[in-house]
């Protein structure tokens, strides 16, 4: 039996050859960051970054985190348009008094006195940590700090693997990890995404490193100072996303298992200051410790400090989140929880199997493997349990991170802890199945990255996500919101979301002013309808010039009715559809099996679109 020594001596090519190809795609990745036109290829801003790169600006060139009028030139200058989606708020000052009466330290908070600056209502680690690489590259010091960071989070997870398996295997499934799920798109966000997957990242390693092989090599990694590091690095993405806070309980928890008491107090304690400090510095900085908190509101087209006015901020929608709200998050609860698994698993736009699939072959690894019986795996995974669960019950209408992201944005960060439950790799049977199983939903998104981050509904008109069911309860957070006109339309008395552009929305189709709605004759057409109440089913009348079959659905059986030129057909389809947040939900489908275009078929016509039958209908109440 060769030892220890001997094995590690005859893998060096293969790590060799790992760190080339790690290297070369290191290259490769920070040259097309410095490169290319941030402003121009990104298409403006998407998501939060109005509010990050504002930040990662106002640190870099006037060090500090106020919005004034200097940062609204900035950004102007940049992008040629205001900071849309930008979240701001009133700064206040804090007073310490310390006395004998308890709580011996006391808090006082007051209005801030200058009327010409506020305050960015974000996190100000990620933009703190970005504004150097912003002083001296730009734009472009954002991508490439996302690149590094990245490139650190796989460095560690090929370690990780590598430790007891073939380096090959290793290199393979530590790249499917991250490039066959939804990972990569955010490197094109200037956000904290990916900043807080590697903070997980790399605590997770720094924790389980020395329990994956009886060598290692690093003195450091080796001891238990290893653990505090950890805890500060969760402490710090806990700031950055609270959701992340029950990351540490595993390494607290590993460390009682073993009867590592003080151990354990100790790597608590490093990741509650950690946090505590940065959220201290927040009030030091803003006179507020919840950064989401206070009189938080967001601006579009409108902007503090562009000349419109005083009443720009006093008119702004409020965005506090200094708690939940007990009535939204228990409403009808059981039903909407069992939806909403479904969907964090297998939904169409932000499920866990489609676009973490590699996660998804780590965990049924680990359960065929004798790794399954170590309390740190078993204490992992249900640490990423339980912080998913806690999105699906106090976010019911947002898990996913709201403003239609591709894939989980909030799962994300949870993510990485996953990779250490994998396994020994013996083949590169498992790294291939994660590169297969995963490309399936998320190829589109290494194909054109910046078109995918500002357009995300092309990743489920087309291909396998077709397959798999919409997230029906949060409407108002899917990708189709942020399509503008087509997003949705007022339908007599039900509000629609058109998915995909199989559908068109509703139009005049005679003098008397009645709309109808075509559906195109070229594929399904998938309609998101919500209701004030329950719906029973649609009445529908379906007319077309053509020959043509209509098949339709509202969640609760299909109907097919063949249709002949010029005579209409009215029927019933049953539906079945959940409740959501202030309304009640169900997804439609229609498809026409045949289609024409009206401008080939009468010359007077201008209209180029494919059609395939025409729509009217009626949603009949439950309770009519």
């Amino acid at each position: 039996m060769p030892s220890v020594t001997s094995t590690i001596g005859s893998a060096a090519p293969a790590r060799t050859g790992a760190a080339v190809v790690g290297a070369i795609l290191l290259a490769v990745g920070l040259a097309a960051a410095l490169s290319v036109d941030v402003v121009k290829t990104g298409q403006g801003v998407k998501g939060d970054e109005a509010t990050y790169v504002a930040m990662a600006l106002s640190v870099a060139y006037d060090g500090d985190l106020a919005y004034e009028r200097r940062d609204l030139d900035r950004f102007l200058g940049l992008y040629r348009w205001g900071p849309d989606g930008i979240f701001l708020k009133r700064g206040k000052q804090v007073r310490v008094r310390i006395d004998a009466s308890p709580p011996f330290v006391h808090l006082r908070q007051t209005p801030d006195l200058r009327p010409d600056r506020l305050y960015f209502s974000k996190s100000l680690i990620y933009p703190v940590v970005a504004a150097p690489f912003v002083r001296l590259l730009g734009l472009n010091g954002m991508l490439v700090l996302n690149v590094l960071l990245l490139a650190v989070a796989c460095a560690c997870a090929y370690q990780f693997l590598a430790a007891r398996s073939k380096p090959t295997a290793a290199l393979v499934f530590a790249l499917a990890f991250v490039f066959a799920s939804c990972v990569p798109i955010y490197l094109v966000f200037l956000a904290p995404e990916i900043f807080n997957f590697t903070l997980v990242a790399v605590a997770y390693f720094l924790w389980l490193q020395k329990d994956a092989s009886p060598v290692v090599r690093s003195r450091f990694l080796a001891s238990p100072a290893s653990d505090l590091y950890a805890a500060a690095l969760l402490g710090v993405a806990t700031y950055s996303k609270p959701s992340h806070a029950l990351l540490v309980a595993p390494i607290v928890l590993a460390a009682c298992w073993r009867r590592k008491w003080m151990h354990a107090f100790a790597v608590g304690g490093v990741a509650v200051a950690a946090a505590a400090l940065l959220f201290a510095v927040n009030a030091a900085a803003t006179g507020e410790f919840n950064y989401q908190g206070g009189d938080r509101r967001t601006f579009y087209t409108r902007f503090p400090f562009d000349g419109s006015g005083q009443g720009v901020f006093a008119e702004a929608p409020l965005h506090a989140t200094n708690d939940s709200d007990a009535q939204s998050v228990f409403q009808d609860f059981p039903n909407r929880f069992a939806h909403n698994v479904e969907y964090f698993f297998i939904g169409r736009h932000f499920g866990f199997v489609p676009y973490f699939f590699p996660g998804a072959v780590a965990i049924g690894l680990w359960l065929a493997s004798a790794d399954r019986r170590e309390p740190s795996r078993i204490l992992t995974l249900l640490a990423v349990a339980v912080s998913a669960g806690a999105l699906l019950v106090f976010a019911p209408y947002s898990w996913s991170g709201g403003g239609g992201p591709p894939g989980n944005r909030y799962f994300m960060s949870l993510y990485p802890a996953l990779l250490f439950l994998t396994p020994p790799l013996t083949g590169a049977a498992p790294a291939l199945a994660a590169w297969a199983g995963g490309a399936l939903f998320t190829a589109k998104m290494l194909v054109n990255p910046f078109v995918i981050a500002k357009s995300p509904t092309q990743l489920t008109e087309r291909g396998f996500a077709r397959r798999l069911p919409v997230e029906v309860t949060m409407a108002n957070d899917l990708p189709i919101m942020l399509e503008g006109g087509r997003a949705h339309a007022w339908y007599n008395d039900v509000l629609l979301y058109f998915l995909d552009e199989h559908v068109y929305p509703p139009e005049t189709i005679d003098a008397d002013g009645h709309k109808g709605i075509w559906i195109a004759g070229d594929g399904r057409a998938d309609i998101l309808m919500r209701s004030d109440w329950p719906v029973a089913a649609l009445r529908v009348t379906a007319s077309s010039p053509i020959p043509t079959i209509v098949t339709m659905s509202a969640g609760a059986g299909r109907v097919t009715v063949p249709l002949q030129p010029g005579k209409p057909e009215t029927f019933d389809v049953p539906a079945s559809g959940t409740r959501d947040e202030h309304s009640f939900a169900y997804l439609v489908t229609a498809r026409s099996s045949e289609g024409f275009t009206p401008r080939l078929r009468d010359p007077s016509s201008a209209d180029p679109r494919n059609l395939g039958a025409l729509l009217r209908f009626t949603a009949v109440a439950a309770n009519r």
